[in-house]
């Protein structure tokens, strides 16, 4: 896509993303509990298409943090990941992603887990490229961007020591 095409501004909900993964024998230890690292997959994946999404170009994951599993996922369990971008500067990305597992028998869904994952733009050669800066539109997305913009803050000030 050409310059001119990429739009200045775009909304957080352009760019939001949904996978739905259904969990296997495989991607779990003996007892049924799904690896914390075949989770963290499907959040980079979602996160990378939120990211991808915004910025109309290749991203790439910079830094994964503030990952919290809160709740098991079992074998047989359909992980729904959604994703967010939240906050943007520059060429980098603050991109949200919440993880919820459903048993399908039970149809009960439960939040398992929460990550902020940084992604950056690069251009047709691989350097960090301008976005387009968030459109807020509601409350949720200034609040949002205000608490991205805090992490970005910290994660940079901690990258300096």
């Amino acid at each position: 896509m050409t310059p001119e095409h990429i739009p200045s501004q775009k909304s957080p909900s352009e760019s939001h993303a949904e996978v739905i993964v259904r969990m296997f024998p495989s991607d779990a230890n003996p007892a049924g509990n799904v690896f914390g690292g075949e989770i963290l997959k499907h959040i980079d994946m979602v996160a990378g298409i939120v990211a991808q999404r915004h910025s109309q170009s290749n991203a790439v994951t910079v830094s994964m943090d503030s990952v919290t599993f809160l709740k098991p996922v079992f074998v047989g369990n359909v992980l729904s990941l959604n994703g967010r971008i939240n906050y943007v500067h520059n060429s980098s990305m603050e991109i949200e992603v919440k993880a919820e597992a459903e048993d399908i028998v039970t149809g009960i869904r439960t939040t398992t887990g929460t990550a902020y994952v940084t992604f950056v733009a690069l251009d047709e050669h691989g350097k960090p490229k301008k976005v387009p800066e968030l459109s807020l539109k509601t409350d949720e997305d200034r609040q949002k961007f205000e608490q991205g913009k805090t992490r970005m803050e910290e994660r940079i000030k901690n990258r300096k020591k």
